[in-house]
């Protein structure tokens, strides 16, 4: 019997996905983690924009093009707001995005078998993301998420070692909804990297805050085994007008000053951010912040999406930017985004750092710097290991190198 767990969103639903998969193979389920026939497919579902919800209900569409009669179950935030929608397309069972162990006890009920809890997930690729945190108590004013995946709440300190100390991957990525707010007995985010320090893995952090940006924290990552110095900054925007209106708890200036911070720890760190065009009540003048930023912080990578209003958040009430113009200023960060990124890798031609290899495609050897660059090179090199190379030139959606020669 084969299962297709498939996955839309963000890294947490990645990571509960790989629990499922995991579970389901401890039942003697096969298992992937693409769209392809199948008995059963599980579908993690996203609801962050409204594009992401259509997206959702769209893959049961999609599973049944596979196999028109397999059971389908549906977890995560879209079916957390709203399991009607998907019951309507006459889905087997649906659960949201705090309960998916449900899907595991409604499998078992329906083919027999033991029910078990979700296993740790598993690992597909040389990078494993260890969950720490879920929730989020920000509540930022555009933003659906914390209604639907409920307060923060964080795992023991110990569980997240064990499960470190488990993986056989060599690259960890600490992730959560919110890991800045982690906080289990009184310990903090800068706790547990300080408990860190013998873990012989590279050490990557998911989305960050820029409130958990210290001195203290980034001493911490300085004296990590191998620390990936690539920071996911949120930003939104550059405008301390609309950061006010999205209840973000920092200016521009603040912003710039963690940037600032980053960079006299870790010189050739790539910080990446998200950023919306359109929030209601954005300017000209508010826009033209957030494209200076994106210079000014010498970001290496910007995720720029058009805002999307969510139906149950303050900012739905407010009045939105007309689509048109949404459309024009979303261009026009795109295309800054693709200078910035440029101008990160040109920066790092001729310097040397190093890579993990991930695949071979016949052709290249790919895999991630610390700094997350895809890195090419020419030949064939054993998956899994790390190399010290030597950047060449932009290449494709990365760079191009070649094996450091002493």
């Amino acid at each position: 019997m084969k299962a297709s767990v498939f996955t839309l969103g963000c890294k947490v639903n990645e990571t509960e996905s790989a629990c499922i998969m995991a579970s389901l193979e401890k039942c003697g389920w096969e298992v992937t983690d693409k769209l392809c026939p199948a008995d059963i497919y599980v579908l993690n579902t996203c609801a962050v924009t409204s594009e992401a919800e259509k997206k959702s209900r769209q893959l049961v569409a999609r599973a049944r093009k596979f196999n028109p009669a397999a059971q389908i179950y549906v977890c995560g935030c879209a079916s957390e707001k709203d399991a009607n929608r998907f019951y309507e397309r006459g889905v087997t069972f649906v659960t949201g995005a705090r309960n998916k162990e449900e899907i595991l006890k409604a499998i078992a009920s329906r083919f027999g078998g033991e029910t078990c809890g979700l296993s740790l997930p598993k690992q597909t690729k040389t990078r494993a993301f260890v969950k720490i945190q879920d929730g989020c108590n920000n509540f930022c004013s555009y933003c659906i998420i914390p209604y639907l995946r409920g307060r923060e709440k964080s795992r023991k300190t110990e569980d997240i070692l064990g499960e470190i100390m488990q993986t056989p991957c060599p690259e960890i990525v600490l992730n959560g909804i919110n890991i800045s707010s982690y906080g289990y007995d009184g310990l903090t985010l800068t706790d547990l990297i300080k408990s860190l320090a013998d873990v012989r893995k590279r050490i990557r952090l998911g989305s960050l805050e820029c409130r958990v940006i210290t001195e203290e924290f980034l001493s911490a990552l300085k004296n990590l085994h191998d620390f990936a110095p690539q920071f996911h900054l949120s930003l939104q925007s550059g405008s301390d007008a609309v950061l006010k209106a999205m209840n973000r708890h920092y200016t521009r200036e603040e912003y710039l000053a963690k940037c600032a911070l980053i960079y006299s720890y870790f010189p050739n760190a790539a910080i990446t951010t998200d950023i919306i065009a359109g929030f209601s009540g954005e300017t000209e003048e508010d826009f033209a912040q957030s494209i200076s930023i994106i210079e000014e912080a010498g970001f290496s990578r910007v995720h720029a999406f058009a805002y999307s209003p969510r139906e149950g958040t303050v900012a739905y009430k407010m009045k939105d930017v007309p689509p048109d113009i949404k459309s024009r200023r979303l261009h026009t960060l795109l295309n800054a985004a693709e200078s910035a990124s440029a101008r990160y890798i040109a920066g790092l031609t001729a310097k040397t750092t190093d890579f993990i290899a991930e695949e071979y495609d016949g052709a290249y050897t790919t895999g991630y710097t610390g700094n997350y660059v895809k890195i090419y090179i020419p030949a064939k090199l054993a998956c899994g290991e790390k190399y010290k190379i030597t950047v060449v030139k932009s290449f494709r959606d990365g760079a191009e190198a070649k094996l450091f020669e002493v």
